[in-house]
């Protein structure tokens, strides 16, 4: 007792030096006398109500401000994840909020837990007939594209910044992976081939898993393991991945359609249940889980889940709300302040990695399957980095390497950057090029929601701009038997539709259709609005058009 009581009297009198300093702040003298309670009862304080809702207030409060900022972001053509980490920079010790936080370990276990759930997000909106034809292309950026970045990269760093290599190796494989975050969210909003899209999107969702591997490789305190120990060792994960996750999503997608389960709420949940599940099967398999995670989301995407758009409203709901709180939470680690001596290394190596890196393992990854010099063009500058390369960078902080706050901050200057700079320029580049999407073949948005007892489907058909649906009558729409349109929302107003009612482009059409004549009733919509109505019965109209 006598110690502790003089203990007691050692910390009280640290709280009264705060008290005394001109430099005193109120958020200082609670969390110091926070701790002297703490130490006085010998445990840490459990969390109280009080504190919950405290904490709930910040939260909802810093979730609110970024749903506005995505707002803005959208206005200006800047990826959110920006304004993501201005919030988490502006809550810092450096900001208005002046938390202390530099928990590495933290930060990267959850930002680990977020990027499972972004991937299994962008799985689930990958349409396999998108990325099947750039499927090779993809697995070849994935693998020997970071092979030359993280080469290239590296001797940059090395040579340029001085680095020793161990850390320019670090920093070379940190960097070399695409973030599926920025291309999700950016590519989406850019009509581009079906080809540039699906192999952007392909590729940011497999080359997690090899980058994964490279960096705990060249963070560990030992001597790095030997080349070709590193290229069997990601080929045997990448594998075991690719095995678990294709498994675990084709029976997840099989289990959903034959097992009616009571609420349609509950098949959202079931979803990313079992996307979370093939991450960690593939994780404890000694696999790679991100790979996993992203195939089985990929597979119960294009299996045509019951209750399909709650269920995509639901991942893209937790979609953004993985990607505020790790961007906020890698803007909160940074320390703004110590940033200076950094700034020049990051835009060095930026600029080797965007201007030599990565169109030269474009060129060399994508030349062999003839794609055309214009869409090399756009794929190079179109390698974003977002929150994976900054969650990559704990690692070498968790395992105590020498200058890992310099490689954290190294890539922070990097990311933030080029994101700036490489985001808001890609549709004019793509313009430039002559690779804007076709506004003739723009593909219509189909939902559809069970009517069980009906023992049919209600497909909502949103018409777009540059839909060839335009001026269509109802009657030449051609549905097969068993489905007709019953509804048509034009201007905020409802009307049931004539047979020679004309259709026009941002109409908005409910379409009832038996379970049997389903798929036929989607093929003829998306028939009819690349090709017109005189697109052939259930024909495509258009290359890509049934998708």
């Amino acid at each position: 007792m006598p110690r502790l009581a003089s203990r007691n009297r050692q910390e009280l009198g640290k709280v009264t030096k705060y008290l005394d300093a001109e430099s005193f702040h109120f958020v200082s003298y609670v969390r110091e006398l926070t701790r002297v309670t703490r130490v006085s009862q010998g445990r840490e304080r459990p969390l109280t109500v009080h504190h919950l809702n405290q904490l709930l207030l910040v939260c909802s409060l810093v979730l609110l401000v970024a749903v506005a900022a995505v707002r803005i972001s959208s206005r200006s053509g800047l990826p959110s994840l920006l304004v993501y980490l201005g919030i988490g920079i502006a809550m810092g010790q450096d900001g208005i909020g002046d938390i202390h936080f530099d928990n590495a370990e933290l930060t990267q276990v959850i930002g680990y837990a977020a990027l499972v759930v972004i991937l299994a997000e962008g799985g689930l909106a990958t349409k396999w007939k998108e990325i099947k034809p750039a499927l090779p292309a993809a697995t070849a950026l994935a693998l020997a594209g970071v092979a030359v970045s993280v080469g290239v990269t590296a001797t940059a760093a090395h040579y340029l910044i001085g680095l020793e290599w161990r850390q320019a190796l670090i920093i070379g494989a940190v960097v070399s992976s695409t973030d599926a975050a920025a291309v999700f969210s950016v590519l989406r909003k850019i009509p581009l081939p079906a080809r540039v899209t699906g192999t952007l999107e392909a590729e940011s969702g497999f080359n997690d898993a090899p980058v994964v591997i490279l960096v705990v490789a060249f963070s560990q305190t030992g001597p790095v393991e030997h080349w070709y120990a590193l290229i069997g060792e990601i080929t045997l994960e990448l594998a075991i991945g690719a095995a678990i996750g294709i498994a675990v999503g084709w029976l997840g997608s099989w289990g959903l359609r034959h097992v009616a389960l009571p609420a349609s709420g509950l098949y959202p949940i079931a979803v990313m249940a079992i996307a979370v599940t093939a991450y960690a099967a593939g994780a404890l398999a000694h696999g790679s889980g991100f790979l996993a995670v992203y195939l089985a989301s990929m597979a119960m995407g294009n299996a045509k889940l019951p209750h399909w758009p709650a269920t995509r409203g639901f991942a893209d709901g937790l979609g953004w709300i993985a990607q505020i709180g790790m961007f906020v939470l890698l803007g909160l680690l940074v320390t703004p302040h110590e940033l200076g001596d950094d700034v020049l290394p990051g835009l060095v190596i930026g600029l080797v990695l965007t201007m030599v890196a990565r169109p030269l393992s474009v060129v060399l990854c994508l030349t062999p399957f003839r794609v055309p010099w214009q869409e090399q063009t756009l794929m190079s500058w179109a390698g974003l980095r977002g929150a994976v390369p900054i969650i990559l960078a704990t690692i070498p902080m968790v395992s105590g390497i020498e200058g890992s706050r310099r490689i954290f901050n190294i890539v922070f200057v990097l990311v933030v950057v080029y994101t700036l700079v490489q985001g808001p320029t890609l549709p004019w580049l793509a313009r430039t090029l002559r690779l804007g999407g076709d506004p003739e073949a723009a593909d219509l948005g189909i939902e559809s929601a069970p009517l069980e007892r009906l023992r049919g489907h209600l497909l909502s058909v949103l018409i777009p701009e540059g839909s060839r649906m335009h001026g269509v009558e109802v009657n030449e729409l051609r549905l097969p038997a068993g489905a007709a349109v019953t509804l048509v929302v034009r201007d905020a107003k409802s009307f049931v539709p004539l047979p020679t009612t004309v259709l026009r482009r941002g109409d908005e059409l409910l379409v009832v259709a038996t379970d049997p004549v389903r798929d036929a009733a989607e093929q003829r919509l998306r028939a009819v609005g690349h090709g017109g109505k005189l697109a052939g019965w259930l024909g495509t109209g258009g290359a890509d058009s049934a998708r």
